[in-house]
């Protein structure tokens, strides 16, 4: 079941991912063939900007991934709903406070991007000013969209995630055109065809969390310090993330101007777009690593946790390799689709793209394990990883080898950052686990006793009513091995049984899907509980029976059993699962 998830959380993921990134690709192709390489230059100063808007989105983002990944997969939907509450409140609050600063201070903000000052001399500066007019008023969806794919995600609503990212593609494509062949708004229009986009986007996916079978409610009568304390304090390895981003792109900015002159800083304009669409792998496996991560963490599942680490290795190591060769092969191609025939630009683009897209598969790795981390409340870890992939340690290289071999070595700084950061990652484990190992359970970096042990925990799979029937027979032996009498292991056996049995029989037959059971037994100090977790249609047990509790006594006679039996029961959809848990 993993496996599957993984799989299918990932291709949501790497396509929203991607299709965001898309948008902003548009904006730099019709930016650069139709607007001239001073308004691509214009584009690549104000981008710092738009990756702080990002960074504020991500790190609420990453803590809601965490967060509510965390306190769904303990079934605690109060919890669920603060963390909900309280994500929709900083996301207002950040929104207000960013447009306020933005407009009040907008010209001395254009001259710190690097813009230089206005003048008639530099277009360069006013250009700078209308996108950054354009884009910062979609910042409330920009942000509220970023909040969005977690909630999404973590609901199991993939298909109304990927429509409404195809919608905000389409929309910005189609706005674009008409900026650009119509109203002939300049860099502005081109802001506010985003802005636009993104607004249709988060209408398509707002109306999900108008439902009545809505995994989340706000409630602002749960909102505590706390909740907001915990959203900031799991986000912040990923502001950590972005804001090395931002003073990454700075510094090469000035490194590649004084090289090459702005021609340069548009090249990388270009790269850093295309880039983005290389690196959607990377970012989508690290999203979809860091929402199970701490799903299985709070569950305390080991076995699964191993199991997602090993997968998230070899994704990124598969599908970056295709990735780099795709984008060595069309490297010309892909960087004239912006510069059009700006021989200079093209030629230094091309070179540098290739050059960069070699730090794929590191970049990937290191992304992966840094949001993984982050999942496992190894929060400091994961900051520091951060820190040394997305700044410290590409500087560190562009700054020397450029000294050496110009513009060149600025390029190189990114494969010999990514490089080394994965190497230190690795030094760190290889301490921590006390051997050179590249075993998905040294990489795990789980604390000593974590989990439960395997002699108190009994898993099981289920695909067919034999197999329903064996895994309550060994339930019954493993309570029986537990010190449960006769009596309660059969009672257990029975309720593990029916439920499975029902699931088999009616929700692996709705559809031509193949569906999958995963049964779990854990014997704690004061007694069992049994987590039955299936992916077929949405089905909450206990609703159901509050539904029927005036029928005949003997109708749903199974389920009515189950209920009596367990001393506590618990039911939660989440990340397309339902998720029984019964306490005995």
């Amino acid at each position: 079941m993993i496996k599957k998830l993984f799989r299918e959380m990932l291709i949501t993921q790497i396509v929203s991912t991607m299709t965001v990134t898309l948008c902003m690709l548009i904006d730099s192709i019709m930016i650069g063939r139709f607007l001239g390489v001073d308004s691509m230059s214009a584009y690549g100063f104000a981008t710092p900007l738009l990756l702080v808007f990002a960074a504020l989105g991500s790190m609420i983002s990453a803590g809601v991934q965490v967060v509510c990944g965390k306190t769904i997969g303990n079934g605690d939907r109060e919890g669920t709903n603060a963390c909900y509450t309280a994500a929709m409140t900083l996301c207002a609050a950040i929104s207000a406070v960013g447009l306020a600063l933005v407009f009040l201070f907008l010209n001395p903000l254009t001259r710190l991007l690097g813009a230089g000052a206005p003048s008639p001399d530099n277009p360069v500066f006013g250009l700078t000013k209308d996108y950054i007019k354009g884009f910062i008023l979609g910042a409330p969806a920009f942000l509220c969209a970023q909040i969005m794919v977690p909630f999404l995600q973590l609901s199991g609503k993939r298909t109304r995630l990927i429509v409404a990212v195809v919608a905000m593609t389409v929309s910005d494509i189609a706005f674009d055109l008409l900026n650009v062949f119509v109203f002939k708004g300049g860099t502005f229009g081109m802001g506010l065809a985003s802005t636009l986009s993104y607004y249709i986007a988060l209408a398509i996916g707002l109306a999900y969390f108008f439902r009545k079978d809505c995994l989340f409610r706000l409630r602002f009568r749960l909102l505590r310090p706390r909740v907001f304390k915990d959203l900031v304090s799991y986000g912040v390895p990923t502001v950590v993330n972005q804001i090395s981003t931002v003073l990454l792109v700075l510094l090469l900015n000035r490194l590649l101007e004084a090289a090459e002159g702005t021609v340069a800083v548009a090249a990388y304009s270009v790269i850093s777009t295309v880039g983005n669409i290389c690196y959607c792998f990377g970012t989508g496996i690290g999203s979809v690593a860091m929402m199970l991560a701490s799903f299985f963490y709070s569950d305390r599942d080991r076995k699964s946790i191993v199991e997602l680490v090993r997968l998230m290795s070899i994704y990124a190591i598969l599908l970056d390799a295709v990735m780099t060769a795709v984008a060595l092969a069309a490297a010309v191609p892909l960087v004239r689709l912006f510069l059009g025939d700006s021989t200079d630009a093209v030629k230094i683009a091309a070179f540098g793209l290739r050059l960069v897209v070699l730090s794929l598969i590191p970049s990937s790795l290191n992304s992966a394990f840094k949001n993984y981390y982050q999942g496992v409340n190894r929060i400091g870890f994961a900051e520091v990883i951060s820190a040394l992939q997305n700044f410290l340690f590409p500087a560190l290289f562009a700054f020397v080898l450029s000294r050496f071999l110009g513009i060149t070595g600025i390029w190189l700084g990114f494969l010999c950052g990514e490089t080394v950061t994965l190497l230190t990652l690795s030094i760190v484990v290889w301490k921590h686990y006390r051997r050179v190992t590249l075993s998905a359970d040294a990489y795990s970096m789980l604390p000593k006793g974590f989990g439960t042990s395997p002699e108190n925990c009994l898993e099981r799979s289920v695909q067919s009513e034999q197999d329903a029937i064996d895994a309550s027979q060994d339930a019954v032996a493993f309570c029986r091995s537990h010190g449960f009498s006769p009596r309660e292991s059969m009672l257990i056996g029975l309720c593990i049984e029916e439920m499975t049995v029902n699931v088999v029989m009616y929700g692996f037959r709705g559809d031509r899907k193949n569906h999958h059971i995963n049964l779990r037994l854990v014997r704690e100090e004061n007694g069992l509980i049994i987590r039955i977790r299936d992916d077929c249609e949405h089905f909450d047990p206990i609703h159901y029976l509050e539904l029927h509790e005036a029928d005949d006594p003997s109708a749903h006679i199974g389920i009515r059993m189950v209920m009596k039996t367990a001393k506590e029961a618990n039911y939660m959809n989440s990340l397309g699962w339902n998720n029984l848990t019964l306490v005995f």
